[in-house]
């Protein structure tokens, strides 16, 4: 297993990548999603950093969810909602997601496409489990399990 990342969500990237790098973290990638119409922001410092467009040893992750084409107000966070996940890479995701059940654990969003899950601590914060290297063939019981509750 190997520790990945922290999401936050944010509601002025700008500003917020602004205070993380007066913090000494700088930015070393960037996806937006005109699609999903929301920006990932990965920051690092330079002592975890491998360089512009690499992958991190450790990252802090803002998530910014762009305002409605709507031009509806965009969601506010409250109840430490800005505060997204803790992100780890594993081995075999259906392996883990297994023994974490057998331990007791609901698998709040399960593997289904082999690539990505989600489970929360005892205190509801939320984890990314995500499979290392290219995701693993669909396989059940995870492929038709549904969600539950929130992540």
């Amino acid at each position: 297993m190997r520790y990945l990342h922290t999401m936050i969500r944010v509601t002025d990237p700008d500003a917020t990548v602004a205070f993380f790098e007066l913090l000494g973290l700088k930015q070393v990638r960037r996806m937006d999603s005109e699609k999903g119409r929301f920006s990932l922001i990965f920051l690092a410092a330079d002592e975890d950093s491998k360089g512009e467009g690499q992958r991190a040893d450790a990252e802090v992750e803002l998530t910014w969810n762009w305002p409605a084409e709507d031009g509806s107000a965009p969601e506010e966070y409250s109840g430490g909602r800005n505060f997204g996940h803790l992100a780890y890479r594993v081995d075999n995701i259906y392996e883990t997601c297994q023994r974490l059940q057998d331990g007791g654990v609901t698998i709040n969003r399960p593997p289904r496409d082999g690539h990505m899950a989600f489970v929360r601590t005892p205190d509801n914060i939320s984890i990314e489990l995500l499979q290392a290297g290219d995701p693993l063939a669909p396989a059940e019981p995870w492929a038709s399990m549904p969600n539950v509750g929130a992540w």
